[in-house]
């Protein structure tokens, strides 16, 4: 897990801006979805080709996290990522092409397969009947075409979302702007998500809390959903 957290002078800045640290006192967990991103072999499993080591260290969080949603009626969503391949073309190939070589497009090919290995969560996550997964193909679940995350939220109800999961900087981040986007109450939840350094988790939280949504630790999170509005 990552011991970095937001820096003093960017909450100082905050409270500057709008006058409090926290953008959310009470959230209603029947309309809160927990939306784990990307905790599949593909990043949690050691060599594998996007291997983030710091992912392993995050999952008793989130496991916890999720016991606490599913008890208060919240919705817990895992989100993974595939890739499909059809001759020899790729469902991103701008991505594919381009920003990695072709050894890591092979491997891709053949680990992040709909259904593969790659695909599959995490061994020491705690997935439960009544959760939902869903497939995305693009680093925001919410990005137009990479998923059904968005028709879901709406069908649900779902007014707020925590952000879990891994990279800290790349699918959570971008999922959690386009959330805001769309009008959900954000909290991107610190000690449940994991980048590649303590650099690049800290300046995802830091982007976050200042335009995008709020930034907790799960015993913040589990407070401010436990304080119900109107209760």
């Amino acid at each position: 897990m990552h011991h970095v957290t937001v820096r003093q002078e960017i909450i100082d800045r905050v409270l500057a801006r709008r006058g409090r640290h926290h953008l959310f006192d009470a959230l209603d967990p029947t309309r809160t979805a927990l939306v784990v991103i990307d905790m599949q072999n593909m990043f949690c499993e050691p060599g594998a080709p996007a291997e983030v080591p710091v992912s392993r260290g995050v999952c008793d969080n989130i496991n916890r996290l999720c016991a606490e949603m599913r008890q208060l009626g919240g919705l817990v969503i895992w989100i993974t990522s595939a890739t499909m391949f059809a001759n020899g073309r790729s469902d991103w190939e701008l991505f594919l092409n381009n920003f990695v070589s072709e050894e890591i497009r092979n491997r891709t090919r053949d680990y992040m397969a709909p259904g593969g290995h790659g695909e599959q969560l995490w061994q020491d996550l705690d997935r439960q009947e009544g959760d939902l997964h869903i497939r995305k193909n693009r680093y925001s679940a919410l990005t137009p075409g990479s998923s059904m995350l968005q028709r879901v939220l709406a069908s649900q109800g779902i007014e707020n979302v925590l952000i879990a999961g891994t990279k800290t900087n790349i699918c959570c981040e971008s999922t959690g702007r386009d959330a805001m986007m769309l009008d959900h109450k954000v909290v991107m939840v610190e000690d449940c998500c994991a980048a590649l350094s303590d650099d690049e988790h800290r300046a995802a939280l830091e982007n976050m809390i200042q335009q995008f949504g709020d930034v907790m630790t799960v015993d913040e999170v589990v407070a401010v959903l436990k304080n119900r509005p109107n209760k």
